[in-house]
């Protein structure tokens, strides 16, 4: 580990210098007792680039309706601007690596695949709730204030942990560990203590490609350049309402979030699978069939996704993504169920049923299913087939 003995905010003195020493050992010692693999540390103006980068990202609208992005632009491009005060920023990783690479699934075209940070509990609780235990103790020790941070706050944290020295940013616009590859779940405490801080890591991607050229939906316009609007991550996530056709065959049997760019990455050769319990995937979410995730309502939906990150998308978006799974699939044995989903009370599950029976019917059965929804009411019919994108 590369560590910096000095820092701007503090002159240097030896009583200053063996508290920043030992407050910087407590915290590490804090981050391994709670099981985070990684731990290092950087300052709240390591990033000088990254309002720029943010910026053009913004104005490419390649957000797309990720409104909060904008909303809370002068805040996350800047430390400063969140908390004026903070004088060290700690970063945290903590590996969620598979036992095996996920893409296997999408051969598997009676299975759904959910993204492997999302099998089992929901990382913003697990990791928030370690933050606090060691935030508690760290101000108790050295009297200072903290602030904890996962993921939903206005922090940049893959550039953070880029200058903490965790990994770097790839082309994929993820954080790539020496050590854990691409699969690190990331958490910051911010600080108005000074610590010893820690030297950036270095891009160690050179001439590879890979993560991009797996990109199903070509989402990356250039390398270290993402548009989440052609993002199967974003697209099943994040987006409301009805995908885009052009999407829709492609997205495969993902019906939550996406992992080939992230497995792709040569680097995760280093990486071990898990060893924390909540982030091992449940049994019950590694393979899930698409026929049962089709009967889902919404408290079967809630029951099921107890204490997931998938809950958060709510089960009308979820089973628009599973329907769109089904009709990818070319199984005639969704067929029934597509059926029934076609006549329930969300319109975009409607209309994504629609689309469904559209790619698993002949083309007599459809034309006679939709002759029997033409003599239903004509504004509804319409915007189903509007959402279906059927002609």
């Amino acid at each position: 580990m590369r560590t910096s003995i000095s820092s701007p905010a503090t002159p240097v003195d030896d009583k200053a210098l063996r508290r920043r020493q030992k407050l910087t050992a407590f915290i590490r010692e804090e981050a391994s007792a709670q099981g985070f693999d990684l731990c290092r540390i950087t300052l709240p103006d390591s990033i000088p680039r990254a309002p720029e980068r943010l910026g053009v990202f913004l104005d490419d609208s390649h957000h797309g309706t990720m409104e909060w992005m904008a909303e809370t632009q002068e805040r996350r491009a800047d430390p400063k601007v969140l908390w004026s005060d903070v004088r060290s920023i700690v970063m945290f990783g903590l590996n969620y690596g598979p036992d095996e690479d996920p893409r296997y699934l999408q051969s598997m075209t009676d299975k759904a695949a959910i993204s492997v940070y999302a099998r089992n509990r929901d990382y913003h609780d697990v990791i928030k709730g370690r933050l606090k235990e060691i935030a508690t103790r760290f101000a108790a020790r050295a009297g200072e204030d903290v602030k904890v941070f996962v993921d939903t706050a206005p922090v940049m944290e893959k550039p953070l942990a880029e200058a903490a020295g965790l990994g770097w940013q790839g082309k994929h616009t993820n954080l790539v560990s020496r050590t854990h590859g691409s699969w690190l779940f990331l958490g910051s405490m911010f600080t108005t203590a000074d610590l010893l801080i820690d030297e950036p890591e270095k891009d160690h991607c050179g001439s590879c490609r890979a993560c991009l050229d797996a990109c199903p939906t070509a989402a990356f316009p250039a390398p270290y350049r993402l548009d989440a609007r052609r993002c199967i991550s974003y697209l099943t996530i994040e987006h409301k309402g009805p995908i885009d056709l052009e999407f829709r065959p492609l997205i495969g049997n993902r019906i939550y979030g996406c992992d080939d760019c992230l497995s792709a990455c040569p680097w995760n050769k280093f990486a071990a699978s898990s060893s924390e319990m909540k982030l091992k995937a449940r049994e019950d979410m590694k393979e899930p069939s698409i026929e049962f995730l089709l009967t889902l309502d919404d408290p079967a939906f809630r029951s099921f996704f107890s204490g997931s990150p998938v809950k958060r998308i709510g089960r009308d978006r979820f089973v628009r993504n599973v329907l769109i799974a089904a009709g990818n699939s070319a199984d005639t044995q969704f067929i029934p169920q597509c059926r029934v989903l076609a006549g329930d009370p969300s319109p975009v599950v409607r209309g994504m049923a629609i689309w469904a029976l559209r790619r698993l019917m002949d083309d007599d059965a459809f034309a006679n299913f939709a002759l029997a929804r033409s003599t239903e009411d004509d504004a509804e019919v319409r915007r189903e087939w509007q959402m279906a994108g059927v002609d």
